[in-house]
């Protein structure tokens, strides 16, 4: 596969930082993209989302969720088993893993619960006001504009 070098987007950029590290952690090719353990994500309303991630077998304790950074980071760890078992066939993965999850800005957490081995993480995107679309009322006269422009600048 051929690989992008992204540096020059680095070098001649400002504030793009994390779309270029986006694009980078694309590009590149992932160990941990094994499917284990298998997840979905769905919307629910309009802001608000859940990813929910089968996770068979483990409890509360063994279940480590974390943001950082605009990352959703989601690990999971079963504690050692003191008593030996003898499987003729063993097709439950209990074995450790970690997920991943880019999320967009302002889209936030809201929690996170475990009930017949799925685990299913509320989040929502919460958009600041100054940012959301407003409306802008026509005027009747320009002459009243220029003058509020004058008194502004002022």
């Amino acid at each position: 596969m051929a690989t992008i070098d992204l540096s020059p987007l680095y070098r001649s950029s400002v504030g793009f930082d994390r779309m270029a590290s986006l694009l980078d952690a694309a590009l590149r090719s992932d160990t941990s993209a094994s499917g284990y353990p298998p997840y979905n994500i769905e919307r629910v309303a309009d802001n608000q989302y859940a990813i929910t991630i089968a996770v068979a077998g483990f409890e509360d304790d063994d279940l480590e969720i974390e943001v950082e950074n605009g990352v959703l980071r989601v690990t999971g760890k079963k504690a050692e088993e003191n008593e030996q078992r003898e499987y003729l066939h063993r097709g439950i993965a209990n074995r450790a893993f970690e997920r991943k999850f880019s999320l967009a800005e302002h889209v936030e957490v809201t929690g996170a619960a475990l009930k017949n081995g799925l685990l299913t993480i509320g989040l929502v995107k919460r958009i600041p006001e100054a940012m959301k679309p407003k409306r802008i009322d026509i005027g009747s006269s320009p002459k009243e504009l220029l003058e509020n422009r004058v008194k502004s600048e002022s």
